[in-house]
């Protein structure tokens, strides 16, 4: 790679491979690159930015976000060349193998899959990916895919806007909740929620930024008694919290019919454990309701029954300070 520019962006996607996967083959990852750049050298996106900027994103998401292994990532740098360029599958096949090219092509007929067909049924469509899907690499790829054109939406029309954030809310996000990738899931939420309901996405953003500060003080007052009792009990721990996602908080305004400023629970703590004990977990929750009173009826127990997707963590919702209502969960490092 002579090009200084993305020689750099090379160097960087190395160091985050190495960094978060368990084994790197940087010449896999090195041809994979100079190959996709080569095949895309002509391409644009409309960002005017070099089309290869994409598949370069989509690795990263793929090597740091999600995290696969090597040869995901080199098929993600590859995932558009048989569907944008000159070469085919075969090509790919040739110089990478079967792996990588039958990667490559599982996610270049998911695209044409959307590319003929308007989404209406979207439980018909996810059984039907699934169904076309040998290698779960080929979906986690797609998602990455999906949450770097989300990221970058704002360059495409308004009807595309629409169209892509509707897929994205009815496929793409249900979808990464059932494969456990919860971040992504609320990223895809959230994005799609930019574009589908604008005037409502601003009017939360607008609240949540001007009551910033009051928030982070409100947790570190819930937060400290529990951080206390905690210490005290010779847990290691780590605590944080968050104001929930947007679109989390628009649904819970229609479910109730209420307005924002009488949305009272938009705080989420995280406890997690550095222990192998999951009963520890349990002990937790317990000093957590001697501290607050839990509401019975939000308590969920995804230790004992995880989720479809493996999800597992305590979730309560308690009275805070204040009379506030706060989500708190709870779960072991290995867990989150």
């Amino acid at each position: 790679m002579t090009n200084p520019k993305y020689k750099k962006k090379l160097d960087d996607l190395l160091l985050i491979s190495q960094k978060n996967l368990a084994h790197v083959d940087e010449s896999l990852i090195r041809r994979a690159f100079e190959f996709g750049f080569n095949a895309h050298r002509h391409d644009m996106r409309a960002s005017g930015e070099l089309f290869f900027d994409h598949p370069y994103e989509v690795a990263k998401i793929v090597a740091k976000e999600i995290p696969l292994d090597d040869v995901s990532v080199a098929a993600a740098l590859l995932h558009d060349v048989a569907e944008d360029t000159e070469y085919q599958i075969d090509d790919i096949r040739a110089e990478f193998g079967d792996t990588v090219a039958d990667i490559v092509d599982g996610a270049t007929k998911i695209s044409d899959i959307f590319k003929s067909h308007e989404v209406t049924q979207a439980e018909s469509y996810r059984k039907m990916l699934l169904s076309m899907v040998n290698d779960i690499r080929v979906m986690l790829i797609k998602f990455a895919d999906r949450l770097h054109n989300m990221r970058t939406l704002e360059y495409l029309s308004p009807d595309k806007q629409k169209r892509l954030a509707k897929e994205t809310l009815d496929i793409y996000a249900p979808f990464a909740h059932r494969f456990g990738l919860a971040s992504i899931k609320w990223e895809l939420e959230d994005l799609s929620f930019k574009y589908l309901y604008r005037d409502s996405y601003d009017a939360i953003a607008r609240e949540l930024k001007s009551r910033r500060r009051e928030r982070e003080t409100y947790i570190g007052k819930f937060s400290a008694p529990i951080e206390k009792r905690l210490r005290e009990a010779d847990f290691k721990f780590e605590i944080s919290g968050r104001p929930k996602h947007f679109f989390s908080i628009y649904n819970k305004m229609l479910k109730r019919n209420k307005p924002l400023e009488e949305i009272y629970d938009l705080f989420a703590v995280r406890i997690i454990l550095d222990t192998e004990d999951n009963n520890d977990c349990f002990a937790v929750y317990g000093i957590v309701s001697d501290i607050y009173i839990p509401n019975p009826e939000r308590f969920k127990n995804y230790i004992s029954v995880p989720k479809k997707n493996g999800y597992q963590s305590i979730h309560t919702t308690v009275v805070g300070p204040e009379g506030k209502m706060v989500e708190v969960q709870i779960r072991t490092r290995a867990m989150h």
